[in-house]
């Protein structure tokens, strides 16, 4: 089995130190996906790199933009999407919501969903997060492979470090190793009969004039409450006026990625999830 990571910083540690990332069972390779982003010290050049795999950009004869080219060469490295060169992939990212350490699977499929639920059973600090809809192409890096996940890290703002996540990052990064060393193994690890997942019901974008221009931002009383319950009434924006404007849906729902700084390009102020028990 080979396992594919990526993150600037933690990339750079591991191509330094390559022992934190050695198993016995299989070979991992570390890639820095956009290194002209991060020299730059933005999240991207020309446009998101983790919206360019889908099928249809994979296959453009003419990419324009600096990320979809990168995707093409990323994908003559680790792909063809659907039948890769690697059996797992780790996609590393900060993110400045405060989603702690947040796994996002590839899909729902037994061994992508008991790894989810074994490292939410080591570290209290997981949280498990899954936004695909079902008959929905994931244009996400992760979806070259049938196998893997993408850890969101946060709150941290973009081209930071910070020293305990950082470090939260590379223990969350190693347990995944060890546990794919140990099936690969034979000694597969003890996985729990329930995972908490919070499964994404709603995009919702903040409140904007006709024009499109933002006239509202995020309640002080929610953010920073990634993961917590939002009840119906409770506040969501703060209008520049003052005024508060509240959740009006019926069902208790807990918003994730709330006023990410990627995401306002987006349009998107949060996102709502359903906290659901799988057995």
């Amino acid at each position: 089995m080979e396992t594919n990571l990526q993150a600037p910083p933690q990339v750079k540690k591991f191509e330094q130190f390559p022992n934190l990332i050695k198993r016995s069972s299989f070979e991992t390779l570390s890639l820095l996906a956009n290194p002209e982003a991060f020299a730059l010290g933005r999240r991207y050049v020309d446009c998101d790199l983790n919206r360019c795999f889908s099928k249809e950009k994979l296959s453009n004869p003419y990419p324009v933009a600096l990320e979809e080219n990168l995707a093409q060469d990323i994908e003559k490295i680790l792909g063809p999407k659907g039948n890769p060169n690697i059996d797992f992939i780790i996609d590393l990212h900060s993110t400045t919501s405060n989603m702690g350490l947040t796994i996002i699977p590839i899909d729902r499929s037994s061994f992508n969903i008991g790894l989810a639920a074994y490292l939410s059973s080591i570290n209290p600090l997981v949280n498990v997060y899954y936004w695909q809809r079902t008959g929905q192409e994931s244009p996400f890096l992760r979806s070259i492979s049938q196998l893997g996940c993408t850890i969101e890290v946060g709150p941290i703002a973009q081209g930071v470090l910070n020293a305990t996540l950082f470090e939260q990052t590379e223990n969350l990064v190693g347990a995944i190793l060890d546990y794919l060393d140990a099936h690969n193994q034979g000694k597969s690890k003890e996985i729990p009969s329930t995972l908490t997942l919070y499964q994404c019901v709603e995009m919702i974008d903040y409140p904007k004039t006709q024009r499109g221009e933002l006239q509202a931002m995020i309640h002080p009383q929610l953010q920073f409450r990634d993961y917590q319950p939002l009840l119906t009434s409770a506040p969501m924006f703060l209008t520049f006026d003052g005024q508060t404007i509240n959740y009006t849906g019926q069902a208790t729902v807990h918003p994730v990625f709330i006023n990410e700084a990627a995401y306002y390009e987006k349009n998107i102020a949060m996102c709502l999830t359903e906290k659901q028990y799988i057995y």
